[in-house]
């Protein structure tokens, strides 16, 4: 009778069980009584997929695709340096975008030879607003200020030998700006030709400083400024034009002196 009992009894935990989906195993001592245990690994988790393994969650699109190429200045061509007054937003004709975030949609000249070219930079592209906000749809974020600015021409010193660089017009946000001075032509490591827009670090033209009428100075002393090289200097612009921010800023400029 007593084992009849402990029959019935296991007979309804058991129907409970299969009710609520768990599975159960039983065991009869010698005793004749009766005990079930559930397995607690009898129902998985939603999200678990049939090897067992829990679902991996999607990882966000990334916009890489959508976002502009960066500009690259190569050999022989000709961009426009800019530092804003953070030194957090710049353009080095590079793109090591941790220093170039202006990169994006940068206009880059490739210098075939005398004449007329035009270099720029602009915060209007998808890849600028997601390397400063971290969303290419945010616009918010603005350069402020200026640090430095100058036309570079990437190994022009050894690619065209006394290339001269003449400023013609300089705008920011579409406005031309007054030019204070002369921009003159150099080289501040040998390699890059430029020619310095804003270079407060510069007192006076550099020794190897050059024009369109020859060199800055009498001799190689650089003591004695030519007649004309008292209108040359290293800050061309009025920084202060920059201090309430600025999307764009293009530069338009001669080239000369170049063998042909």
């Amino acid at each position: 009778m007593k084992k009849l009992i402990s029959c019935i009894v296991l007979s309804a935990m058991l129907c409970s069980l299969a009710a609520c989906g768990g599975k159960a195993s039983s065991e009869v001592d010698k005793g004749g009584n009766a005990s079930v245990s559930e397995n607690a690994d009898a129902t998985a988790p939603e999200d678990t997929p049939a090897d067992g393994q829990p679902a991996e969650e999607e990882a966000p699109v990334s916009p890489q695709s959508e976002l502009e190429t960066p500009a690259v200045a190569g050999p022989g061509d000709a961009y426009l340096a800019i530092v804003d007054s953070t030194w957090k937003r710049q353009y080095w004709g590079s793109d090591d975008i941790s220093k170039n975030n202006l990169a994006y949609n940068a206009g880059v000249a490739h210098i075939t030879g005398n004449g007329d070219y035009t270099v720029s930079v602009t915060t209007d592209s998808k890849g600028y607003r997601f390397a400063t906000t971290g969303n290419m749809d945010d616009a918010s974020d603005v350069p402020a200020g200026l640090s430095f600015m100058a036309v570079m021409l990437r190994d022009g010193e050894t690619m065209y030998p006394g290339a001269v660089i003449t400023v013609n017009s300089v705008k920011l946000n579409g406005n031309e700006l007054p030019l204070l001075s002369k921009a003159y032509t150099s080289s501040d490591d040998g390699k890059e030709t430029r020619a310095n827009l804003f270079n407060e670090w510069v007192a006076k033209p550099a020794a190897d400083g050059r024009c369109v009428d020859g060199p800055l100075y009498t001799d190689e002393s650089a003591e004695t400024l030519q007649p004309y090289g008292s209108e040359y200097s290293a800050q061309v612009i009025d920084k202060a034009a920059f201090d309430g921010g600025w999307n764009t800023v293009e530069v338009s400029f001669t080239v000369s002196g170049i063998a042909e």
